[in-house]
């Protein structure tokens, strides 16, 4: 029995890279919380500096999305 893919692929290959952007930005604030941690008086530098991390991570994450549906 032959069974064929319907649908298209690139939505399965936008759910893997998906992951990537998840993982950046779970790295980013983890590092914000543990540099909080240990100066406290350092947070609005660092929230700075992450917000400007989350940003450009998240803007390739919409980027993947966009080529996504792009046939």
């Amino acid at each position: 029995m032959l069974m064929e893919i319907t649908g298209s692929l690139s939505v399965i290959g936008y759910g893997l890279a998906a992951l990537g952007p998840g993982i950046g930005v779970a790295m980013i604030f983890a590092a914000v919380i543990n540099g909080t941690a240990r100066q406290p008086e350092a947070r609005s530098a660092m929230m700075g500096t992450a917000i400007f991390g989350f940003a450009i991570v998240e803007a390739l994450a919409i980027l993947g999305f966009v080529l996504a549906l792009i046939k």
